[in-house]
C-alpha cells in the first residue's frame, strides 16, 4: 500500500498521535519534559492537519519538531521508552516525512545510544531504514552513519556483529547503488568537460556529484582499513578486520564495475589503491615454500593465512573478470601469481584455491579470448593464456608425479581409505564413496590413483573452498578434488572456447554468403582479425591441452570421463581443422588414434608425426611437459586380441574397451568432420585400417567390411562385448565413407590419396609374402568412388589409377582385390545416372572406360580374367548405350596374347561372340573394322583351335551383316570419313586409314578379307581351310557390293598376295612326317606331313581364285590391268602345276581348266545374285528355289535401294561385253597366255628325267590324273586359239603329249589307274590324248585350207602312237617292267599297257585316211608311205608281237588303207610322188607273210586255220588290187610281189608240228592260192607288157626248178634211209610239191596255149622222169601224192608234131 495515499496519510497521522500519546503516559511521571514535548507534537499534528492540503510535504518541513519529541524520548536511556520511540521514528522514515537536518540529529542521538550499547539491533534497524527509504543522509552524517554500523560489527555479542556486518555490506551497497541512480538521472546531461587535475590527489573529488562523491570516500576508506591505515571519511572507527575489508571490497568490485569503468576518479582508486594493497597482501603465499622451516631463511617468512589467502583470490577474480580491460598490467601480474598458486611447492589448500580460481576463468571464453588479444598477441608480454593452460597441465601432470602430501595414494585400498577420510572430512562429494574400484571413477597413473569427483556441473564453476569465508584454519582437502577440479577446468576451457570460436565462424560464413549472393561478382572474404585471435587462442593453448589430456586419456579408468576427454581432443582437432592449423590438428588426431591402438603398437604414420611433437618440447615454467606416450599398465578390460597388421609377423596384441571407444571417437570425427582432416585423413585411415585388421574385419561386397570368419585369423580372440559392437562398428566405417559424397572436392581429393598411400603401403608390406595382405585402404577406395558417382571425374584418375597399380601386384589376393575394385566401379560408373547422360558426354565415358583398357596391360591371368568377365557383364548390362565407348572395349576383348592361356581367350571369345551376335547394329559404324580386326586376331591366336575355327564362322557372319546393312552402312561411315578428312585437312596431314583411296564401305571389306587372309596362312591346317572356305564364299557372295577400283585392290593385294604367301609356305613346308595330330587323333597319310598339309591349302586358294576370275570375269576385265592379273594367275597355276605335290599340281590344272571354261555369264536378270553366288559355290541353279531368289530368309532385303544398288555393282557382269575388234584381240592375247603357260606347264612335266642309271629314282614323276587333266585342257584351250594355231604350235603339242604318254606310272598307284591285263582298256590319259587330236582334226577339217596342212603331223603323231604296240617308249633311262611279268611290288615303276592305246590310234589313223587320202598335203607328205612303214613292225613281228590283236589290226587297217591308198597312188604314178612307198609295201607284205617268230605252241587248230585265213586275204588283196595293174606300178614292186608268191607256193614248213596235224599245218590252203595267183597271173593274156608276161614266166621256171631239187632229194634221202622213215618235215615238204605240181598241172591245162612259153613246157615234162623215180617209196601219204601228180600228165601224152617253132625244129 503507497505511502502517500489519503488513507495511509490518515493513518500516519492517527499513528504518529498514538505514538506521541503513548510516549507521554510513559514519561509522565519520571520524563515530564518529554511528556511535555509529546503534548505540543500532538498538537502541532493536528495543526500541521488542519492547515494544509499536502500534508507530507508540510511535515517534512517541519520533520526536525516532529522528530524531537522521539529523539527526547531516546535520550532517557529508558528501553521501553527507547523502543517505543525508535519504532515511532522509523515509521516517520518510511513515510519519507524525515528532512536532512531532522536525519542529522536521528543519526546523533543513535549514535549516543550506541554509545551506550542500547537497543543495537534496533539501532542498526533503524539507520538501514533511514539510509534506504531516501538519499537525505549524505555526507558526514553518512560517514556517521556508516561508522556506527562498524562500530557495532565489533560488540562482544555474537548476533549483534552478524547483523551489523549484514548491515556494513547493505549499506555500502546502498551508497553505490545512490551513485548509479544519480548517474542515470544525469546521463541525458552533457557535462562540462571537467578541469585536468595537476595533481592527483585523493581529495580531489570537486568533480564528482554528491552520491557519487559519498561513494568514493567511503571505498577510498575501506582501502585504507584493509591497508591498516587510518580512514579519511569514517572518522570515529575503532577497529577493523582484513577478512571483512576484503569481503566489502570484492562485493563493491563485483556489484559495481560499471561505476569503476565509467568515472576515472574511481578507476585511479582501483589501480592506485586496489592493485598494490592486494599485490602487497599475496606476498607471503608468493613467498612461501611448503616444507622449507623458518630457521633457514634469514628472516622469519609470515606464513599465508587462508582466510585473507583466500578472499584476495576471490578479488583477483573478480578484478579479472571486470577490469583486465583497466588493469592490463595489474592482472598479467595476478594471472602470473594465479599460475604460480598451482606450483607443488605450494601448500594444498592454496593449491586447491588457485585451481578453484582458474577454472573460474575457463568458463569464461570471452575473457580468455580477451587475455589472448591482450597479452599473448601483444609483442614483449607474457603469454598469459599460454601459461595458464599449460599451468592446468603441468599441475595434473604434477599430481600424478607427486603423490600428496597428505594422503599417499594408498594403492592397496585407495578406495576405502579416500573414501573414508573424505566423507570423514565432510569434503563435497564425499557421499557415496565407499564403493569398490569398479564405482569409482577415477584417474591411474604408474601406481598413482587419483579418485575423480564430481565437482560442478559443465560450464560453471562452483567452487568449494573459495566459498569457505568462515574458516579461519585451511581445511584439509580430499584426495582427488584438486585433480577433479582441474579436470573440469581443462574441460571447460576446450568446450567454451571451440564452442565461442565455433559460433563466431558460422556467424561469419552466413554473413559471407549473404554478401555474396547480394554481389556475386566480388570474392567476398570475411576480416582476418578475428582469424588471428583465433589461431592464436588455438596456438596457445593447444600444446599444454593436448598434453594434458593425453595423459588423462591414458589415466582414465572412467567410460564417461574418457569419454568427455576424447570428445574434447575431437572438438580441438575439428577446430584446429577449421581454423587452417595442420600441426595442432594433426597432433590431436594422433593423439586419439594413439589411444586406439594397443600400446606400443609400432605405426609409422603416428610415429613420425609423435617424434615431431616430442621434438616440440613445451617448456611450463621450467617443467618440461612432454606428451605422455600411453603406458601399458592401466588396468584396463581387455575385449580383444587379435594380429599386428605388420611386415614380420610379431604375437599377438591386445585391444582393450578404451581403445574402442578411442576408435569410435576417430570414426565419429572422420564421419562429422571430414571436410577439414586434410592431410590427416592419413592418420586416421592408417589407424582404422589397422585396428580392422586387428579385429579380423575383411572387406566385402562394394568394399564393405565383413566381421570374418574365425578361421581367417587364427589367433584373433574377441569377447562377446565386442562381437556386437563389431556390426556396429563396420556399419559406421560404411558409413564414414558414405558421408564422403558430402564432402567438399578439396577434402575429397585428401581423402583419396590419404587412401591410396595407405595401399600403397599395405602393397609394400605384401610383397614377397603370402601373407594376407590388408585390403582395407582398397575396398575404401573402392566405397568412396561408389558412393561419389555423381562427381566421379574429379577423383577417377587418382582412384583408378592407383587401383590399376594394386592390379599389378605379385600378390594375389591384392590383385584380386584391386581389379575387383576397378571392374566395379567401372560398371557402376557406366549404369549411373549421370547428368548429361553418358551418351551425351563422350569425355567421361572414355575416361570411365580407359582403366579397363589399362588393364590388358597387366600380365597377371587372374586379373585379366576379371576384366574380360567384367567386360561381359558391361556387354550385357550397358552393350546398347556404349557409343563411342565400342574401340576401347573391343580393344580389351581384342588384347588377347597367345601366352594368355585357353580359359582367358576363351572369355574374351565369349564377349566377342555376344558383340558379334547383339550388338553390331548399335556401335557406331567405325568400329566395325575394329570387330573384324579383334576377330580375325582370335582366329591367330594358337592356345584353342576351336575358338580360332569359330572366329572364322563369326567373320563370315559379319560379312552376312554387312551385305544385309550396306546401304546404312555406306552412309554412316562416308559422314564419319567426311568429318575425319576435315579434321585432316585442318590439321595438314593426309587422312591416315587403312586401304585409304577405296570408299570407306569398300576399306571395311577390304580388311575382312585381309583378315581372312592373314588366316588362310595360319600354321594350323584346320584354320587354312576354314578361312580358305570363307574367304572365297564371302567374296563370291557378296563381292558385288564392292565398287570396280576396289576389285583391283582385292585382286592384288587380297588374293595375289595369299597366292604369293601360300605358295611360298607350300614350297618350303617341312617333309617329316607328323606322327599324330595331339593327343590320339590319328591323321591320315595323304596329311601326314606339313607339306601335305599345306598343298591341301594351296588346292584350296588357287580353285577359290581361279574360280573368283571365271565368276567375275567380265567385272574383273574392266578393270585395266586385267590382262598382266591374267598372267599372274597363269604363273601361279604353272607354278603350282609344276610342284611335286600331285595334289597340288592336279588341283592346279582343274584351276586351269575352270579358268578357260569361262562360259559368258547368265543373261537371265531373274537368277540374282545369291543364285550366282550358290553356283559359284557348286550349287547348281536347279537347287535354287526360284521363289527365294531373293535369297533364303531375306525378305528385308526387298528395298528398292538394295537392288538398284546391286545392278549398280553387277552392271558390270550382268550385261556380255561388247564384242568389238578390240575386246575380241585383248581375248585371244588372254588365250595365247594360257597356251604358253600350258605348254610350259606340259614342256616342264613331261621332259624325261636326265642322266642317271635305270636305278637311280628320278625325283618326280607326274602322275596319271595330273597329265590326263593336262591334256584334257588342249581342247578347250584350242578353241580360243585355233584362228592362230600354227604348225610350230601343233609341234610343240605333239611333242607334249607324247611325253605325257610315255610316263610310266609308280607301282603302287598302278593297281588304281591299270587295267587288269587282259582288257583291252584305254587309261583316261590315252582317252584324252586322241580327244585332243581328235579336236584338233575336226577343227582342221572344217577349217581353212591354210590348216590343212596340218593333217599330215597328225597322222605323224598318231603313227608314233602306233609303234606303241610293239615298242613302248622309253621314259628317260628309267626302268619299266612290264605289267605281265612283274608283280606290282616288285618294280618300282610300272610300264602301261600300250597296246589298246595304239590299237585305237591306229583305228584313228585308218579312220583319217579314210577321209583324207586325197588330200594334197597328205598325198605330199607320204603319210601312205608312213603308214605302211609304221605297220611293217607289228607284221613283221607278227607272233611276236606283245598282244595278237596288235597284228590282227594292223593287217585289217593295211588292208582298210590300201583298198583307199592304192587307186589314189596309182592316180598320182606319174608324179612320182608315191614311188618310194612300193618298196616299203612289198617289206611290210614280206614280212608279214612270211614272218620270222613262230606261232605260240599253244594255238588251237582252229586259231591257226583264221589266222591263215588272214594270210589268204592278204595274198587276194594282191591278186585284186595289185596285179591287175601292174602297168601303173614300178616294175621291181611286181617283181617281188612275184618272187614272194612264188615263196609262198613252195612254203617249208616249220619243223614244230606234230605228225597228226601236218596237213592242216602245212598252210597248204595258203600255198595254193599263192600259187594259184602266181599262176594265173603267169598266164594271163592280159599280159600287157612284155615285161610282166617275164615275171611271171621267171617265177614259174623258178618253181619248176624247185620241184625238181625237192623231188630229186627225196629220192635220194629215201633211199638212202633204207626201213628208217624219213623226218616228217621232209615227207611234208615233198607231199607240199607234189601237190603244187598237180596245181601246175590243172593250170596249164586251163591256159590258152599260146599264153605258155616253150621252156616252160620243157621244165614240165622233164619233172616226169623224176616223179616216176619217187613211186618206191614207202610212205603212203607221198604216194597218194604222187598218184595225183602223175595222173594230168596223161593230157600231154599226145604224138609229136613235127613244126618248127621259133625258127626251131
Amino acid at each position: 500500500m503507497s505511502t502517500s495515499t489519503p488513507e495511509a496519510v490518515k493513518k500516519l497521522l492517527e499513528n504518529m498521535q498514538t505514538d506521541l500519546r503513548s510516549l507521554s503516559m510513559e514519561c509522565k511521571k519520571k520524563f515530564p519534559p518529554v511528556k511535555e514535548a509529546a503534548e505540543s507534537g500532538i498538537v502541532k499534528i493536528k495543526t500541521i492537519a488542519a492547515r494544509n492540503t499536502d500534508i507530507l510535504a508540510s511535515l517534512k518541513e517541519n520533520s526536525s519538531e516532529v522528530v524531537q519529541p522521539f529523539l527526547m524520548g531516546c535520550g532517557t536511556k529508558e528501553p521501553k521508552i527507547t523502543q517505543l520511540c525508535l519504532a515511532a521514528v522509523q515509521r516517520l522514515m518510511t513515510h519519507e516525512v524525515v528532512s536532512e537536518a531532522a536525519a542529522g540529529n536521528i543519526i546523533n542521538m543513535l549514535w549516543q545510544l550506541m554509545e551506550n550499547g542500547l537497543e543495537e539491533l534496533k539501532l542498526l534497524q533503524t539507520v538501514l531504514v533511514l539510509l534506504t527509504t531516501n538519499t537525505v543522509v549524505h555526507d558526514e552524517i553518512l560517514s556517521k552513519a556508516i561508522v556506527l554500523c562498524f562500530r557495532l560489527h565489533f560488540t562482544k555479542d555474537n548476533i549483534t556483529n552478524n547483523t551489523a556486518a549484514a548491515t556494513v555490506r547493505q549499506v555500502v551497497t546502498v551508497v553505490f547503488e545512490r551513485m548509479v541512480a544519480e548517474d542515470e538521472r544525469f546521463k541525458g546531461i552533457v557535462e562540462q568537460p571537467t578541469p585536468v587535475q595537476g595533481n592527483t590527489n585523493r581529495r580531489s573529488v570537486s568533480t564528482l556529484r554528491p552520491s557519487a562523491k559519498d561513494a568514493y570516500m567511503l571505498f577510498q576508506d575501506l582501502c585504507q582499513l584493509v591497508n591498516a591505515d587510518a580512514p579519511y571519511w569514517l572518522v570515529g572507527m575503532t577497529e577493523m578486520t582484513r577478512t571483512f575489508g576484503l569481503e566489502l571490497l570484492e562485493s563493491v568490485l563485483n556489484d559495481f564495475p560499471g561505476v569503476f569503468l565509467q568515472h576515472q576518479e574511481f578507476s585511479f582508486l582501483l589501480k592506485e589503491r586496489v592493485c598494490p594493497l592486494v599485490i602487497k597482501l599475496f606476498s607471503p603465499n608468493i613467498k612461501f615454500r611448503q616444507g622449507s622451516s623458518g630457521a633457514a631463511s634469514p628472516a622469519p617468512v609470515e606464513k599465508p593465512y587462508f582466510p585473507i589467502c583466500m578472499r584476495l583470490l576471490r578479488v583477483v577474480s573478480v578484478l579479472i573478470k571486470h577490469f583486465y580491460s583497466l588493469l592490463v598490467t595489474e592482472c598479467e601480474i595476478f594471472l602470473s601469481l594465479l599460475v604460480k598458486f598451482l606450483d607443488g611447492e605450494k601448500p594444498q589448500w592454496l593449491r586447491a584455491v588457485a585451481v578453484e580460481s582458474v577454472h573460474r576463468l575457463c568458463v569464461q571464453p570471452h575473457l580468455l579470448r580477451s587475455f589472448c588479444q591482450s597479452y599473448d598477441m601483444k609483442q614483449h608480454s607474457t603469454k598469459v593464456f599460454r601459461d595458464i593452460v599449460n599451468a592446468l597441465g603441468s599441475f595434473i601432470q604434477s599430481l600424478f608425479i607427486v603423490p600428496n602430501t597428505g594422503n599417499p595414494a594408498a594403492t592397496n585400498a585407495p578406495a576405502g581409505g579416500s573414501g573414508a577420510q573424505a566423507a570423514a572430512q565432510g569434503g563435497p562429494g564425499a557421499g557415496g564413496q565407499g564403493g569398490s574400484l569398479s564405482t569409482q571413477a577415477a584417474f591411474e597413473y604408474r601406481g598413482t590413483w587419483i579418485p575423480l569427483m564430481t565437482v560442478s556441473v559443465q560450464g560453471s564453476a562452483k567452487a568449494t573452498y573459495l566459498e569457505m569465508l568462515d574458516k579461519v584454519e585451511p581445511p584439509s582437502i580430499p584426495e582427488g578434488y584438486a585433480m577433479s577440479v582441474a579436470f573440469s577446468a581443462l574441460l571447460d576451457l576446450v568446450r567454451g572456447i571451440t564452442s565461442m570460436i565455433e559460433r563466431e565462424l558460422a556467424k561469419e560464413e552466413e554473413e559471407v554468403a549473404v554478401r555474396r549472393e547480394a554481389n556475386p561478382d566480388q570474392n567476398a572474404q570475411a576480416e582476418p582479425g578475428a582469424h588471428l585471435v583465433w589461431e592464436e587462442m588455438v596456438s596457445a593453448c593447444w600444446c599444454g591441452l593436448l598434453a594434458a589430456l593425453s595423459l588423462l586419456l591414458d589415466a582414465s579408468t572412467d567410460e564417461t570421463a574418457t569419454e568427455s576427454i576424447l570428445k574434447a581432443e575431437l572438438t580441438m582437432a575439428s577446430l584446429c581443422g577449421r581454423l587452417g592449423l595442420v600441426t595442432p590438428r594433426d597432433a590431436f588426431i594422433t593423439a586419439i588414434c594413439k589411444a586406439s591402438l594397443p600400446p606400443h603398437y609400432a605405426l609409422t604414420v603416428l610415429s613420425s608425426n609423435a617424434t615431431n611433437l616430442n621434438n616440440k618440447a613445451y617448456s611450463i615454467q621450467g617443467q618440461s611437459v612432454q606428451i605422455i606416450s600411453p603406458s601399458s599398465e592401466s588396468h584396463q578390460q581387455v575385449v580383444a586380441v587379435g594380429q599386428p597388421l605388420t611386415v614380420q609377423p610379431q604375437g599377438t596384441v591386445v585391444l582393450t574397451a578404451k581403445n574402442i571407444q578411442c576408435m569410435r571417437t576417430l570414426l565419429n570425427l572422420a564421419h562429422c568432420h571430414g571436410a577439414v582432416l586434410g592431410t590427416s585423413w592419413q592418420l586416421v585411415l592408417a589407424t582404422l585400417q589397422h585396428l580392422v585388421w586387428i579385429l579380423g574385419l575383411k572387406p566385402g561386397v562394394g568394399g564393405a567390411l565383413k566381421p570374418g570368419r574365425a578361421v581367417e585369423g587364427p589367433s584373433t580372440v574377441l569377447t562377446t562385448a565386442v562381437m556386437t559392437d563389431l556390426p556396429f562398428i563396420s556399419n559406421i566405417l560404411s558409413r564414414l565413407f558414405e558421408s564422403s559424397q558430402y564432402l567438399d572436392d578439396v577434402s575429397l581429393h585428401h581423402l583419396i590419396n590419404a587412401l591410396c598411400s595407405l595401399s600403397l603401403e599395405a602393397m609394400e608390406m605384401a610383397y614377397g609374402t603370402n601373407k594376407e595382405p590388408s585390403l582395407f585402404a582398397v575396398a575404401k577406395l573402392l566405397e568412396t568412388g561408389l558412393v561419389n558417382m555423381d562427381r566421379i571425374e574429379i577423383l577417377w584418375r587418382p582412384l583408378t589409377g592407383h587401383l590399376l597399380e594394386v592390379c599389378q601386384h605379385p600378390n594375389a589376393r591384392m590383385r584380386e582385390w584391386g581389379a575387383e575394385a576397378v571392374t566395379a566401379l567401372i560398371k557402376a560408373g557406366l549404369a549411373y545416372k549421370h547428368n548429361p547422360p553418358l551418351a551425351q558426354n563422350q569425355r567421361l565415358q572414355l575416361l570411365l572406360l580407359n582403366p579397363l583398357k589399362e588393364l590388358s596391360n597387366v600380365l597377371h591371368a587372374d586379373i585379366r580374367q576379371k576384366q574380360l568377365e567384367s567386360v561381359l557383364q558391361i556387354l550385357q548390362s550397358q552393350g546398347d548405350s556404349l557409343g563411342p565407348g565400342w574401340p576401347l572395349v573391343l580393344g580389351v576383348i581384342g588384347a588377347i596374347r597367345n601366352d594368355q592361356g585357353e580359359s582367358l581367350i576363351r572369355t574374351a571369345f565369349q564377349c566377342l561372340q555376344l558383340v558379334v551376335t547383339d550388338f553390331l547394329p548399335t556401335m557406331p559404324c567405325m568400329c566395325l573394322q575394329i570387330v573384324v580386326d579383334v576377330a580375325g586376331s582370335f582366329g591367330l591366336q594358337n592356345q584353342e583351335l576351336n575358338i580360332s575355327l569359330t572366329s572364322i564362322g563369326l567373320l563370315w557372319n559379319i560379312s552376312d551383316y554387312f551385305f544385309q546393312r550396306g546401304e546404312a552402312i555406306t552412309q554412316d561411315l562416308e559422314r564419319e570419313e567426311a568429318a575425319l578428312q576435315k579434321q585432316a585437312q585442318e590439321k595438314g596431314e593426309p587422312l591416315n586409314r587403312p586401304f585409304h583411296p577405296a570408299p570407306p564401305f569398300d576399306c571395311l571389306w577390304l580388311c575382312l578379307y585381309a583378315k581372312l587372309g592373314q588366316l588362310c596362312v595360319d600354321p594350323r591346317p584346320a584354320v587354312r581351310k576354314s578361312a580358305g572356305q570363307t574367304m572365297f564364299s564371302t567374296i563370291a557372295a557378296h563381292g558385288t557390293l564392292l565398287q570396280q577400283s576396289t576389285w583391283h585392290i582385292v585382286v592384288w593385294k587380297v588374293l595375289f598376295h595369299l597366292l604369293d604367301c601360300v605358295r611360298k609356305s607350300s614350297t618350303t613346308a617341312d617333309k617329316e612326317k607328323i606322327e599324330s595330330g595331339g593327343g590320339n587323333i590319328l591323321i591320315h597319310h595323304s596329311r601326314d606331313t606339313a607339306e601335305k598339309q599345306w598343298a591341301e591349302t594351296w588346292v584350296l586358294t588357287l580353285a577359290g581364285v581361279a574360280r573368283i576370275f571365271n565368276t567375275r570375269r567380265y567385272l574383273l576385265q574392266q578393270l585395266g590391268d586385267f590382262f598382266k592379273a591374267w598372267e599372274v594367275l597363269l604363273d601361279h597355276i604353272q607354278s603350282a602345276a609344276l610342284s611335286k605335290n600331285n595334289e597340288v599340281s592336279l588341283a592346279a590344272l582343274k584351276s586351269f581348266q575352270e579358268i578357260l571354261q569361262i562360259g559368258t555369264p547368265v543373261k537371265d536378270s531373274a537368277m540374282s545374285t545369291e543364285a550366282l553366288a550358290l553356283a559359284v559355290m557348286g550349287v547348281p541353279p536347279v537347287l535354287i528355289d526360284p521363289l527365294s531368289a531373293s535369297g533364303p530368309g531375306r525378305h528385308l532385303l526387298r528395298s528398292d535401294s538394295m537392288l538398284e544398288r546391286l545392278t549398280r555393282y553387277n552392271g558390270a557382269e550382268l550385261q556380255a561385253p561388247p564384242q568389238g575388234e578390240e575386246s575380241a584381240l585383248e581375248d585371244a592375247a588372254l588365250w595365247w597366255s594360257a597356251w604358253n603357260t600350258w605348254y610350259r606347264t606340259g614342256t616342264d612335266s613331261t621332259r624325261p628325267p636326265s642322266g642317271g642309271t635305270g636305278t637311280d629314282r628320278p625325283s618326280f614323276v607326274p602322275s596319271q590324273p595330273f597329265l590326263t587333266a593336262l591334256v584334257q585342257i588342249v581342247p578347250a584351250l584350242y578353241q580360243h586359239i585355233e584362228t592362230g594355231f600354227s604348225m610350230e604350235d601343233l609341234r610343240k603339242l605333239g611333242v607334249i603329249l607324247h611325253g605325257a604318254v610315255s610316263i610310266p606310272i609308280s607301282s603302287d598307284a598302278s593297281p588304281f589307274i591299270l587295267p587288269s591285263y587282259t582288257e583291252a582298256v584305254l587309261t583316261s590319259l590315252q582317252e584324252a590324248v586322241l580327244t585332243a587330236l581328235d579336236v584338233l582334226q575336226k577343227a582342221i577339217c572344217v577349217g581353212p585350207e591354210s590348216l590343212q596342212v596340218m593333217y599330215p603331223a597328225i597322222f605323224e603323231q598318231l603313227l608314233l602312237f602306233v609303234e606303241f604296240s610293239c615298242k613302248p617308249p622309253q621314259y628317260g633311262k628309267l626302268e619299266t617292267k612290264h605289267v605281265a611279268n612283274a608283280k606290282y611290288n616288285q618294280a618300282e615303276w610300272v610300264a602301261l599297257n600300250y597296246v589298246p592305246f595304239a590299237e585305237r590310234s591306229l583305228e584313228v589313223v585308218v579312220d583319217q585316211y579314210h577321209k583324207t587320202a586325197c588330200h594334197k598335203a597328205v598325198i605330199n607328205e607320204k603319210v601312205l608311205q608312213n603308214i605302211i612303214k609304221t605297220l611293217r613292225m607289228p607284221l613283221g613281228l607278227k607272233y611276236a608281237c606283245p598282244s595278237e590283236s596288235t597284228w590282227k589290226l594292223a593287217v585289217s587297217s593295211l588292208l582298210k588303207v590300201l583298198s583307199i591308198g592304192l587307186p589314189v597312188a596309182r592316180q598320182h604314178a606319174s608324179s612320182g610322188m608315191f614311188d618310194t612307198m612300193w618298196p616299203e609295201l612289198a617289206n611290210a607284205f614280206e614280212d608279214f607273210l612270211f614272218t620270222k617268230s613262230t606261232p605260240p605252241d599253244n594255238v588251237s587248230i582252229q586259231e591257226f586255220q583264221k589266222n591263215e585265213a588272214i594270210d589268204v586275204e592278204v595274198v587276194q588283196l594282191i591278186s585284186t588290187e595289185i596285179l591287175p595293174f601292174a602297168n601303173f606300178i614300178p616294175k621291181d614292186f611286181v617283181g617281188q610281189i612275184m618272187t614272194m608268191l612264188n615263196k609262198g607256193s613252195i612254203h617249208s614248213q616249220s619243223s614244230s608240228f606234230t605228225e597228226a596235224e601236218i596237213d592242216v599245218r602245212m598252210r597248204e590252203e595258203f600255198s595254193k592260192v599263192c600259187f594259184e595267183t602266181l599262176l594265173q597271173f603267169s598266164f594271163s593274156n592280159k599280159v600287157s607288157t612284155p615285161q610282166e608276161g617275164y615275171i611271171s614266166r621267171m617265177a614259174l621256171s623258178v618253181l619248176l626248178k624247185r620241184s625238181q631239187d625237192v623231188l630229186r632229194r627225196y629220192v635220194d634221202d629215201e633211199r638212202l634211209s633204207g626201213r628208217c622213215p624219213l623226218p616228217r618235215q621232209q615227207v611234208t615238204e615233198i607231199i607240199f610239191v607234189l601237190k603244187a605240181i598237180s596245181t601246175l598241172m590243172d593250170s596249164l591245162k586251163k591256159t590258152q596255149p599260146e599264153n605258155v612259153d616253150g621252156t616252160t613246157w620243157a621244165q614240165v615234162i622233164a619233172l616226169y622222169p623224176t616223179l616216176v623215180e619217187c613211186i618206191t617209196c614207202s610212205s603212203s601219204e607221198v604216194s597218194s601224192a604222187l598218184k595225183e601228180a602223175l595222173g594230168p600228165f596223161k593230157d600231154f601224152m599226145q604224138p609229136p608234131v613235127s613244126r618248127v617253132q621259133n625258127g626251131e625244129s
